[in-house]
């Protein structure tokens, strides 16, 4: 029986990596890895639905099943966590000292639904008292002119999101003051230049994030992994023969970042930094699954409605292929 050959668009992480390289295969599949930076992928899956399976930004993924056609059914596989207190970047002289500031300010994402921008309104309404309907968003290009939002949406009223002029960047303009602050996933240029006009909100970022996730037990998802629905469909089957291959290949992951022979990873403390992960996080630091998620992605998916990113809160049993939920025990 010949296997199934697969288009798989990813980047390149070390939970994915043996299976970019081929060093572990998945069950009944060849998957051909494409290695590309985020922002392709998700345009390219989005818009044009390129590849058979595909990492997703959790938010346009959650935009699509709002569809009629549903074009995508996920895995509970998230390539993609990151705390996001350290991605709100204001403009040294916009006179933001604290959370509040940031109230009736000029402020822009890349694109509102932006999984890293839904989190952050999301963390500062719940938190700090910051209504998400406080001041309209720009969005547009954060280092290239004529960035758009890569999937169409549908606002509500008190909602107001507007792009920035065809000549201008969301980094630039941070920089020359047109923006008070900036909600994003890449750390800007302008932040880089290191002159002090561009600066994080939350300087102290890993104190606070520590608190926030001691607080909630959050450990903010960014991306899930998506199969084109009529692959699936016709292939039920290979949502669990991925998940199981995604699951085998962060456990190589955690094996290798916790190996004292020799350093895996360019990081001088390593063994200190994962046994502080275990310490702060448990064992499975990274968890994969819906079971260990729930508070998450319940988080989420009420941050995205209370948004307008979906017209109605999202049941957590839509979001993923339920052959992938479960597994058989011996």
């Amino acid at each position: 029986m010949s296997r199934l050959k697969l288009s798989f668009a990813c980047w390149d992480y070390d939970r994915t990596r043996t299976l970019m390289d081929g060093t572990l295969s998945v069950d009944g599949i060849d998957l051909n890895y494409l290695n590309l930076p985020v922002e392709e992928t998700f345009f390219r899956m989005a818009r044009f639905k390129e590849f058979d399976v595909a990492e997703m930004s959790l938010s346009s993924y959650c935009i699509t099943l709002s569809k009629p056609e549903r074009p995508f059914i996920a895995i509970p596989i998230f390539p993609s966590r990151f705390f996001r207190h350290s991605c709100i970047y204001v403009n040294a002289n916009s006179g933001i000292r604290e959370p509040k500031d940031l109230i009736g300010k000029r402020i822009a994402s890349p694109e509102y639904q932006m999984t890293a921008p839904v989190w952050i309104r999301g963390i500062l309404s719940d938190h700090y008292q910051v209504p998400v309907d406080a001041q309209p968003y720009l969005y547009g290009g954060e280092e290239e002119v004529g960035r758009i939002e890569k999937m169409k949406l549908q606002l509500p009223p008190r909602i107001k999101v507007h792009p920035i002029k065809p000549h201008q960047t969301l980094s630039q303009m941070l920089h020359e003051g047109e923006l008070d602050a900036l909600y994003t996933a890449r750390m800007p240029s302008s932040f880089l230049k290191g002159d002090g006009r561009v600066k994080r909100l939350f300087e102290n970022y890993v104190e606070v994030e520590r608190a926030y996730y001691r607080e909630t037990g959050i450990f903010p998802i960014m991306h899930t992994v998506v199969i084109r629905r009529e692959v699936y469909e016709a292939n039920r089957w290979i949502a669990q023969s991925l998940t199981k291959a995604f699951i085998q290949a962060q456990q190589k992951t955690y094996a290798d970042l916790y190996e004292t022979a020799a350093l895996k990873t360019m990081l001088p403390w390593l063994t200190a930094h994962v046994e502080d992960a275990r310490q702060e996080f448990g064992e499975d630091w990274w968890a994969y699954g819906l079971e260990k998620n729930v508070k998450t992605l319940e988080t989420f998916t009420r941050y995205h409605f209370e948004q307008g990113l979906s017209n109605q809160k999202i049941d957590l049993k839509d979001l993923f292929a339920p052959e992938s939920l479960e597994a058989f025990k011996i």
